[in-house]
């Protein structure tokens, strides 16, 4: 039910959900996190009560309104933030965001005292949602260490020409992270974990963990591709001073 991701620094603690468990039902079975799916809202309840007893969460992750923008919304704050990533530098406070295909990222300092979560579709990607979110951090890119959570492989991400050419548009090294699908011209097969890592690399990060999953082809995870509608997972980080 439950992933755990281990950054080895001292107070930080992550994890990422899958669709086993909890109580929701078909077509959103069954740990479904997010309420603007079409499930019922008791049941999305339940569940992230459930997420809080399971991964012994200090409080309630502050979920965001994610609209495949590159905004990053400083924690905590009042309301539910418009907002593709969050940060924090406040103990006790959990970042999460909600992904079905589209890529989550957790970031957190070697310092033990800053950490963020990002949601990153193709657009987001593609425009600086993970370059605006490490820029939220005061210690060095070099200091921070990321982790690339399940997300739709390089198998099943099919984009058309001009997803691929806004890619390249931004950073001419992201050709490479794109193949032809011999089957359908016009039509690309893009490795969204290897777009992820030279964006990252580009901001000085050295230390890149995870990109081994697919979410579409492994079925302990919704997949919005695979079948709409669907549940959320989410992916959370927070720390705790000791």
């Amino acid at each position: 039910m439950l992933l755990n991701v281990d950054f080895t620094i001292s107070g930080v603690h992550a994890g990422i959900t899958t669709r086993l468990g909890g109580v929701s039902q078909a077509p959103f079975d069954g740990f479904n996190l997010a309420g603007h799916v079409g499930d019922d809202q008791s049941a999305v309840e339940q569940n992230r009560t459930l997420l809080v007893q399971l991964a012994n969460l200090p409080q309630m992750p502050q979920f965001l309104n994610q609209t495949h923008t590159t905004e990053v919304a400083r924690l905590p704050c009042e309301g539910t933030p418009n907002a593709d990533a969050a940060y924090t530098n406040e103990s006790g406070v959990v970042c999460a965001v909600l992904t079905a295909d589209c890529l989550p990222v957790l970031f957190a300092a070697k310092s033990g005292r800053e950490v963020a979560a990002a949601h990153a579709g193709w657009r987001g990607l593609c425009n600086g949602v993970l370059e605006n979110t490490v820029a939220q951090f005061a210690s060095p890119a070099e200091e921070i260490v990321a982790y690339l959570g399940p997300a739709i492989g390089k198998s099943a991400f099919q984009v058309g020409e001009e997803v691929r050419e806004a890619f390249i548009k931004a950073d001419a090294q992201a050709a490479s992270a794109f193949v032809n699908d011999e089957n359908e011209q016009g039509k690309f097969f893009a490795d969204i974990y290897q777009l992820a890592r030279q964006r990252l690399q580009k901001c000085g990060l050295r230390e890149i963990r995870g990109g081994e999953f697919c979410t579409v082809n492994d079925a302990r995870f919704f997949s919005y591709r695979r079948a709409n509608p669907t549940g959320r997972m989410a992916s959370f980080i927070y720390f705790n001073l000791r």
